[in-house]
């Protein structure tokens, strides 16, 4: 068992992020079986507190949960007191009396799952908290980048995209420093956080400089329901510039491969047949969700309740 809770790549270090990705190399493996199921956390109760959409997220928990053998409850606002003005905190006492063993949470505003994993008693599982962090997407995307490479030392990343509004570029920047990488982050000015270089980063305004030399390219969805007013003149203009195909793909490295977090607005951000064909390794991401969740939930719910980590 690593820490208490997880809710930011920044409560992990190193040595810690490599125990989760080594773990969940033996949950992968149960993925591949006939029957996909352990039982190494029978008896254990998993609650997934989502307060924002999610296909891929909150599916691949619920399957991760199930193929340990724990009990799983999906909890949203609607349909619960949250609709009758009930305040979240409350929600979190309510459920914290019925002695979950780990609540992964998603919320729509920043430090959410921090203020509830001040009140629960059971280890809180960040997954996606506004435009702050989405720890366990970065960690699957270390995970599949190891597959793919066989290392995450010393490989050039480029992130490129709305860097401003992503938790996931947050999360992997942080990741991937921690494992030795180079991370080089492209997008508008206007989508690009102040002092970005602050964080580590070399940041640039032009996709094809962003991508020369990368053995990965990560691509990002426009997070429009975080944005204000408009940040770029049209989503043509943003497409011809930022969007990456084959052509462009040429400026990085031969085995390079794409990412993405998902949704895919294809067109717009990647072109289809980026999106479907290699060296894309979307697919391979959403696979590897579940095994790395896997871990995450046996190394972080298989605790005595109320356990500290060591």
């Amino acid at each position: 068992m690593i820490g208490r809770d997880l809710l930011s790549m920044d409560d992990l270090e190193r040595a810690e992020i490599e125990r989760v990705l080594d773990t969940a190399v033996h949950m992968q493996e149960v993925g591949l079986r006939e029957v996909k199921k352990v039982p190494t956390l029978r008896g254990r109760t998993i609650v997934n507190l989502f307060f924002e959409p999610s296909t891929r997220t909150r599916t691949s928990f619920e399957i991760a949960g199930k193929r340990l053998s724990a009990d799983v409850i999906n909890f949203s606002s609607q349909g619960s007191s949250l609709s009758k003005a009930e305040s979240i905190l409350d929600t979190a006492k309510t459920l914290d009396a019925m002695a979950p063993d780990a609540v992964v949470v998603r919320h729509g505003v920043a430090g959410v799952p921090r203020r509830i994993a001040d009140v629960l008693r059971s280890p809180v599982i960040n997954a996606g908290d506004g435009a702050h962090e989405h720890p366990t997407q970065a960690l699957l995307d270390l995970f599949t980048v190891r597959q793919e490479k066989g290392r995450i030392d010393g490989l050039t990343v480029a992130i490129v995209g709305d860097i401003a509004h992503s938790r996931v570029a947050r999360s992997n920047i942080t990741g991937f420093l921690k494992m030795g990488a180079e991370v080089r982050v492209a997008g508008p000015p206007t989508m690009l956080p102040p002092a970005v270089e602050t964080l580590g980063v070399k940041a640039m305004t032009r996709l094809e400089e962003a991508i020369e030399g990368a053995d990965v390219v990560m691509m990002l969805r426009i997070q429009r329901e975080r944005m204000g007013a408009p940040v770029f003149p049209s989503v043509r203009e943003y497409a011809a510039r930022y969007g990456l195909d084959r052509e462009k793909l040429r400026y990085a490295k031969d085995d390079v491969i794409v990412m993405h977090p998902g949704p895919v607005n294809r067109g717009v951000e990647l072109a289809p047949e980026l999106a479907d064909q290699a060296p894309s390794v979307i697919l391979n991401q959403v696979r590897n969700g579940v095994a790395v969740r896997m871990a995450v939930l046996y190394l972080f719910a298989g605790r005595p309740r109320g356990a500290e980590g060591d």
